[in-house]
Order: C-alpha cells, then structure tokens, then sequence
C-alpha cells in the first residue's frame, strides 16, 4: 500500500497556525475525525499523548510523527499539517518543527502504521523532499509530492533489489560497509538513521547496505556473503543487538542519533580501517567494542534495570499469591500458622512463596547477563543465590544454615555487577586458548569458571553484607513513629517524580525488597511497602479528581481522559497520570509529588500495612489498618488535586 492510498485531501492543512504541541495534536486529530479515520478523538488523543510521554516523536530537522495504534481508529490513514512558525516538540537537535504528520492505526495484529512510518522516515531524511513538501500551496500539491518521492523510491528499492539477487563475479560487486540500526521502539529513528546511511554512502560513492531492527522484525537482512566480503559493521543502536555473526570483522557501535547525524562519519571509521575488530564470547551475542562514549552511569543504569525488569514479574506473581494466602486463612488468623493454617490458604502461599523467592537470584542473574550476556547469566544466578542464602566460609566447616544470615537486597545487586563483570574478565582471559578450544569455552570453560569464581568471592563478602543488611533492618526496625513517617513521605514522593522512571523504580524496588522475609524487617518492611504503594496511587487520582471537580482548568478531551485515571489510580499505575505530566510538568509533576508524599507520610504515621507488592486498591482486603490506608490515599490525592487545579490557570473550556 502507497502512502497517498492513507491520506486524503481533507486530512491535510497547509500553513496551519499553532503555538504548541497539543495545539498542533488537536488540530491533526480534528483532520483524521473530518477524513472519517478516528470516531473517538478523545480517545485517540490520550493514544498520541501517551506515546509522546515514552519518547518524543520528533525526529529532528524540523519534522515531527506522532501516532496511536488504538480502538478509537476506524481506519488506518495519515494527516498532515505545515507549521511555518514551527513549534516546540522536544526535538533531539532542539530545532522547532514546522512538518508534522500524525498517523492513526486501528488495533489489531496488522502493522500497517509502522510500514507508514519507516516509509515516511526514509523519505523525510532527504531535504529537498521535506523541503517540498514545506512549499506546497495546495493539499494536492502536498500529496503529488508524496506521490512521486514515493514513487522514485520504490523504483530504486526494486533496482537495488534486482542488483542484491545478482551473482556476484567478483569482490567489488558486494556491499563495501554493513549497517544495523535499531531504536528502543523500533519505529522513526531506526529508519531514518538507515536511510542517512545509505544516502551517505552513495554520495561518497560507497556501496553500503542497512538491515533495520523495528518493531515489526528485521528488514533486509544482511546475508552471511555479505558479511564476509564487507569491510566493516556499523551499529547505530540505541538497544542490545546480536553481534555474534560478525566474529572476527572491524564493527564500530555507536547510538542511532549518530546514524542520523554523522553518517559520513560512521562510514569514514570502517573504510579508514579504525573500528575496532569484534571476538564473540563463546558465540554468545557478545557487546563489541563501543565507538561513542557511554556515561558510567548511564551502563550501570541500563545493567539495573534488566535485572529489576526480569524480577518485577516474580515479585508482583508471587507477592501478590502470598498476599491472597492471608486473606483467604481467617481461620488462621492471630496463630502462628496464619497464611497457611488451611489447605486453600497453604496453595497460593507455597506457590507465592516459591515464585517470590527466585526474586534475588532472578535479578542478580539479569544484571550479569546485561553485562557479559549469556555467559553471565549462570554465574549471576549462583551468585544471587548466595547472597539470598548467606553462605559464607564459616557455614564451610558447620554446615549449620541456621547461623547464616543474607546480605539480601544490596548483596544481590553487588552479585549481579560482579558475576558480570568476572565472566567478561574470564572471556577475555580466554582469548589467549587455541581456536581449537572455541567450541567448549561457553559450555565448559564460562560456566565452570564464573560459577566458581562468582561462588568465593560470595563466600568471602557475604558476612559484610550480612552485617551492612542487618545494621540497616535494626535501624528501620527501631524507627520511632516520627522517623518511620519521614522515610514514608520520602518513598512516597518518589513515587510521583517520574511515574514509572529511575526514581518511581527505586522507590518500589526498595519496597519489594522490605517484604522479602530474608529482610528481618517484618511488619516494618510491610508498613514501608503500603507507604511505597499508596503513593504511586496518587498521581493518577489528582488528575482525575481535578479535572472532574474543576473542570475549567481542562480542556474536554482531557476531562474525558482524566477519567480513565480513576481506574489507573485504584490500581496502582502511576503511568496513568503520564500524558497530563508531558504536556504540563511545571504544575503537574509538583502538584502529584506533594500529595504522595503527604499520603505516604500518613500511611506510615497510621502503622499501615501491605503484604502485597501491586494491586492498589483491589488488595485492600489484605492491608493492615485499610480504612486509614484509603484515607491516607484521599488525602494526598485531595491535597495534590487542589494545589494543581488552584495553580493552574481557568481555560475557556467548550
């Protein structure tokens, strides 16, 4: 399907005025209404906002692509719209865009909208294309310009195409540089960086091929041939990509905005013979040498969050299971035996318990493998293990477990890092061995060596962490009722500075770990983790109380989404209150950290109680003191609506 088969003259505006962002969103999702694309714009509206609060869709140069694959769309299609004075869209050169197309994708298993948008980033990367289209006088102008671009592409491709299926005579007739793009999303930037490259290429009169790694698969593919007879790899990623087909060749990885940016660069470091020759690991998909520096903190970042990602699922699964075995064992309740006194209640806290308890060893093994992938992942698993466990040189000539104590959370975090980073210093001690020995490496070399290795140094250190991780539950333990409510207003709050970032995702890791009963912290660990839950409760719950008491502070569209946020507040999901903090963070993002502060201060100060890690509201069964927990929940969520809604200026709602 051609581009112009999506859009239709009606869908299109030229030299359309608009100051902001949303401006320019309400007015493209007013053209897909009129082209009879969208029959709810509220809906479609939250779509497109949610989707630029996980990443702006402005792709630089002036141009910007926002879209939303959603219900409310009836039918796949475009709309369009020129912005002489240009607006600002958080764009990655911070130029304001003044070309701006909105795509609107029906749900299902179709990936129609993301064919649209790699055609569309590939032929926006060449300027006078977009120069064009900037020109326009005319709707019909606007779509003969698509219609032709497109036209001359897909002539090309099929050239291109034709030529790759030739037989190749001779070393000259393969591709001199490979390229793999990938972005987080799979969407603009892996194409448009793909399309640069190549343009690069051909203007320096160098033969380059470029597979894309989007969310609709790999697209054209480089071939084992192709790969053998190039001379060198460019990755321009801003995600993990599979290097162990390029074993033994020049590859250069860098980000793909630089596959935007700097093409000609990229290319002059592979044929200048500068990139850096890439060994796998044992024939894992080993990370190769980085071409662009990368923060410290921004790897030890990245390591963290696989590992919290994996775990996530084990801690919410299991704690959740643990916390049903409490409510469902009344007659239990009070004895020794509560959560397991009855068959029913013994079930979902065995199956709970189990699955819970993979959460250290789980996230220490994850980080590792982020570090030294799939070599690292025994070696972290053990190690997890063992700070979950405690063993140390002592338990060696005992054997007696019931002296051991864990280093819990910290230890496995420390295990993760060191797994990882032991099993690369293994690889690249093993590259000295004859070739001959390749093939064992990763099944026998890797794991004996970093299973062992990852195994002493535990046994060593586990004792200070074990001190370090009882110091600590002592002092959270010994907390008086005033230190407790600060640590409560402090996890609360961070609860609402990001809403599902580093700081949301600390705050909740911290809470899940206090549950863990390697803690020693007991009920103190749950009173913390009802003061982490209530408080990424708030958020959604001040959006939707605002704009439902003072609804001339919003505009419809956002008075009909603000009510979804009830639902997504009661269910702890901070990310509900994500699109309103994206288009106004100045009074939004202060508003929500005051109130879930405030709620999870006086959860703490009420001796509140969860047992289960997620669940918002639906668990109220189980939390300890409910009635104070939901009023600590309406507090802050009153408090936080009020100072938003009295803070933010009145519109001239419709």
């Amino acid at each position: 399907m051609r581009i112009t088969d999506l859009i239709k003259p009606e869908a299109v505006a030229i030299g359309a005025s608009a100051s902001t962002r949303d401006e320019v969103i309400d007015q493209l999702v007013a053209l897909h209404v009129a082209a009879g694309n969208v029959v709810d714009a509220t809906a479609y509206k939250a779509g497109v906002l949610a989707r630029e609060a996980e990443f702006s869709t402005a792709v630089g140069e002036g141009i910007a692509i926002p879209h939303a694959k959603v219900a409310a769309v009836a039918q796949a299609g475009l709309a369009a719209m020129t912005v002489p004075a240009g607006v600002d869209w958080n764009a990655p050169d911070e130029k304001p865009c003044d070309l701006v197309f909105m795509i609107a994708a029906p749900e299902g298993k179709n990936n129609l909208h993301l064919e649209m948008l790699a055609k569309l980033s590939a032929l926006l990367m060449h300027e006078d294309f977009a120069a064009e289209l900037r020109a326009a006088r005319t709707p019909e102008e606007f779509l003969a310009a698509i219609d032709a671009a497109e036209a001359a592409r897909d002539e090309a491709e099929a050239t291109r195409e034709a030529a790759a299926a030739q037989p190749k005579a001779a070393a000259s007739d393969w591709p001199e540089v490979l390229a793999i793009t990938a972005c987080p999303t799979g969407i603009a930037h892996t194409y448009m960086a793909a399309e640069n490259l190549e343009k690069k290429a051909a203007e320096l009169g160098v033969t380059l091929k470029a597979e894309t790694q989007g969310s609709a698969g790999a697209k054209n593919v480089l071939t084992a041939e192709e790969i053998a007879h190039c001379k060198g790899i460019v990755i321009a990623a801003d995600k993990n990509v599979d290097l162990s087909r390029f074993d033994g060749k020049p590859v250069y990885v860098t980000n793909v905005s630089a596959g935007i940016n700097d093409a000609e660069k990229l290319i002059d470091v592979v044929l200048s013979g500068k990139a850096p020759i890439h060994h796998n690991a044992g024939g894992a998909a080993a990370p190769a040498e980085v071409g662009e520096a990368e923060s410290a903190w921004h790897k030890v970042y990245k390591h963290l969050m696989n590992g919290v990602s994996h775990m996530l699922p084990f801690v919410i699964g299991g704690g959740i299971l643990t916390a049903i075995a409490f409510l469902v064992d009344q007659p239990g309740l009070g004895t020794a035996a509560y959560g397991s006194s009855i068959p029913a209640a013994a079930l979902f806290k065995t199956i709970g318990g189990e699955a819970f308890g993979l959460m250290l060893p789980i996230l220490a093994g994850y980080i590792a493998s982020s570090i030294a992938d799939r070599p690292g992942l025994a070696p972290g698993f053990v190690g997890g293990l063992f700070a979950k466990a405690g063993y140390d040189f002592a338990y060696l000539g005992t054997l007696d477990s019931t002296a051991l104590v864990s280093g819990g959370f910290i230890a496995a975090l420390f295990a993760g890092f060191a797994a990882g980073y032991i099993t690369l210093g293994i690889e690249r001690a093993c590259d000295k061995l004859p070739s001959s020995l390749e093939g064992i490496k990763p099944m026998l070399i890797y794991p004996i060596l970093g299973v062992l290795a990852i195994g002493v140094v535990m046994l060593a250190l586990n004792p200070l962490f074990a001190w370090i991780n009882t110091a600590l539950n002592g002092f959270l333990a010994s907390l008086g009722t005033s230190n407790i409510v600060i640590l409560g207003m402090v996890l609360g709050g961070m609860m609402s500075v990001d809403m599902g970032g580093p700081f949301n995702k600390a705050a909740y890791v911290f809470g899940t770990a206090a549950l863990d009963p390697s803690s020693g912290l007991g009920a103190t660990g749950q009173v913390i983790m009802a003061s982490v839950m209530v408080g990424g409760m708030v958020p959604p719950l001040v959006i939707a109380l605002s704009t439902t008491f003072f609804k001339n502070r919003w505009s419809k569209s956002d008075r009909n989404a603000g009510l979804v946020n009830y639902i997504m507040g009661l269910s702890f999901i901070s990310e509900g209150a994500i699109p309103f903090a994206a288009a106004d963070p100045g009074h939004v993002l202060p508003s929500c950290i005051i109130g879930s502060t405030i709620a999870g201060g006086l959860s703490a100060a009420f001796g509140c109680t969860s047992p289960a890690p997620h669940g918002g509201a639906w668990v109220t069964a189980v939390i300890g003191n409910p009635v104070m927990w939901l009023l600590a929940c309406l507090v802050g969520s009153v408090v936080g609506c009020l100072i938003l809604s009295l803070w933010k200026k009145p519109l001239n709602t419709d």
